[in-house]
Order: C-alpha cells, then structure tokens, then sequence
C-alpha cells in the first residue's frame, strides 16, 4: 500500500503571531516556521503503517517556495520514504491545494492519503473534505483511530454523541484529529538519512489546473488586548452586565 501526506509549512506554535506595520499579513520574516502539527500526526501514522508492514511506502508532498523543503525533509525524518516539492511563490486557498494534490493522486495512485484535519495558520479545515470530492474518494474526517483490513480501512471518529467508527473502501482520503497518536522526535541519524532521501521538484504551472485567486485579502489586524476582569457582588449584577454591557443576552 502506497500512503500519500501532504504537509504544510506554518509559523512555529511557540511563536507569538505579529501583524506587518502595514497590516498586509502576518510577519513571516525572521520567524521560525516548522510542520504543521496536524501534517504531524498525519506523517507518525503513515509510518506506523508502514513500519506495521501495512504500508509499502511513504510520500509527503508540499506546496510552496524552496523554503517547504525543510518540512518535506522533516517529514523524511520521521520516516517518510520520498517527497515531492510542488514549487510556487503563489498564495494558495484550499481549493487551489485540493486540485493540486488531485493531479499528484493521479499521478501516484495512493491506496490512502492522510492530511491533518486543519493547518494552524488558515485554520479552514476543508482541503481533505474537497480533495475526496473532487477524487470521489471515501473520506473519514477528524480520525481518532485508524486501521487497515483487507481492502478496507476502519476509521474511529469523535462526533457529539460519543464515537463512531465508519469502513472506508480503498483508496481513501482520511483527515486526522490530535487524539491519533503522539508524533515522535526525530533522531540524529534520521535527519542525516532525511538529508540523502529524493524530493522531486514540480512547477505548480505544469499540473495546468485553475490557480486564480478567489478573494482577496484586505487587512490584518491584531485581536484587541484584553482588558482586565472586575468581581461581581451578585448573580442579578452578573446578569445586568452580560445584558446592558457585553450585550450578549
């Protein structure tokens, strides 16, 4: 079985978010960047499956400038066969990221492709759901627990009334929650493996699929700070200021 991972490259999470002077975007220079927690988990489970003897072999594929290979090495580093690097300068929305991981499915022919439910930058979590749309892939969203029977993969859930647990017929499109498993550390000898694995390099312009912007961004802005909180005498006063001053009953 071959597994598909496509990973991000997202600020660092330790790293307080600073909006530009301008308010364009958020300020990327000099900030530390890492792989995307969620792309995390996804890369621990494929090579859990692999190292099971499930899987036969490992991709993780990335989208963006040169910089993305560091995170596509990382991947390598936690056991990931092979990369592929999607390269473009071009600011993408989900939907531009699901067509391009369609054309790399079509290419390698994944029995399953894993992706985290969300990145922690755009926050969308919708590029698994498009990419089994436009595949007409089975899909499981939000995994829990994921496992592999013959020609079918079992995938655990969490949904308001406890679990749910639903059989996907291969191949299949799986998006990952924080309680899958515990991504591991990368060791010494497996980055300076990562280092000699190959990562193909692609131009975003050959896959020749839609790529025009569809919305714009006018302005970032920093959340207002926090004012400090006052204690309240009662239950009524508590009552008089959610209604007359936060307005929110």
């Amino acid at each position: 079985m071959k597994i598909l991972v496509p990973v991000k490259r997202v600020i660092d999470y330790n790293v307080k978010i600073r909006v530009k002077a301008d308010q364009s975007d958020v300020e990327l220079n000099n900030v530390k960047m890492a792989l995307n927690p969620f792309c995390e988990i996804a890369v621990e489970e494929a090579v859990r499956l692999k190292e099971a003897g499930i899987a036969t072999e490992v991709i993780v594929v990335s989208i963006g400038s040169n910089l993305v290979q560091e995170q596509i090495r990382t991947a390598l580093a936690l056991g990931a066969d092979r990369g592929i690097h999607i390269n473009t300068d071009q600011k993408l929305d989900s939907i531009h990221v699901a067509r391009l991981l369609k054309k790399v499915i079509e290419t390698e022919q994944p029995s399953l492709t894993i992706l985290g439910k969300q990145s922690i930058d755009a926050d969308n979590n919708q590029t698994a759901q498009m990419l089994a749309a436009m595949t007409n892939y089975s899909q499981g969203t939000f995994a829990s627990k994921v496992t592999v029977e013959a020609d079918k993969v079992l995938v655990t859930r969490e949904i308001d009334a406890g679990l749910q647990t639903i059989a996907l017929t291969l191949p299949a499109i799986i998006s990952t929650d924080l309680r899958l498993n515990e991504p591991r550390y990368a060791s010494l000898p497996n980055i300076m493996k990562a280092k000699r694995k190959p990562i193909d390099t692609v131009e975003a312009s050959s896959f020749e699929v839609d790529l025009s912007p569809s919305f714009e961004l006018i302005s970032v802005s920093a959340p207002a700070q926090r004012t400090g909180g006052v204690k309240l005498a009662s239950v009524a006063e508590l009552v008089e200021k959610l209604k007359n001053e936060a307005k929110v009953i």
